[in-house]
């Protein structure tokens, strides 16, 4: 079983950047679809922003224009998100996850803190 694993998250003020980072060991990002989902207090788990194997991207309505989903599928075989422009409603655990398509495989990691104060 894979098990991806986020960084980056923290404490930033309202109007700051953070740049989330995933990786999962042993597994090959440019096989998967990957996504960056979140889940704020009392609330549902929501997809932030999603990147296919074929190079389409989409975001929640609520990110879009601030945030920028990306990967580096050579070597460092890394996901990243990009934050900026925070607003405290962004506050909520980042998840990070890679879904093959054919398969129906869905790994996911276990989540960083994104704070965003005022």
């Amino acid at each position: 079983q894979v098990q991806l694993v986020e960084s980056g998250g923290g404490l930033v003020q309202a109007g700051g950047s953070l740049r989330l980072s995933c990786v999962g060991p042993g597994l090959i990002f440019s096989m998967y679809d990957v996504n960056w989902h979140r889940q704020a207090p009392g609330k549902e788990r929501e997809l932030v922003a999603s990147n296919s194997r074929g190079g389409v991207t989409e975001y929640a309505d609520s990110v879009k224009g601030r945030f920028t989903i990306s990967r580096d599928d050579n070597a460092k075989n890394t996901l990243y998100l990009q934050m900026n422009s925070l607003k405290q409603e962004d506050t909520a655990v980042y998840y990070c996850s890679a879904y093959h398509p054919r398969s129906g495989v869905h790994y996911w990691g276990q989540g960083t803190q994104v704070t965003v104060s005022s």
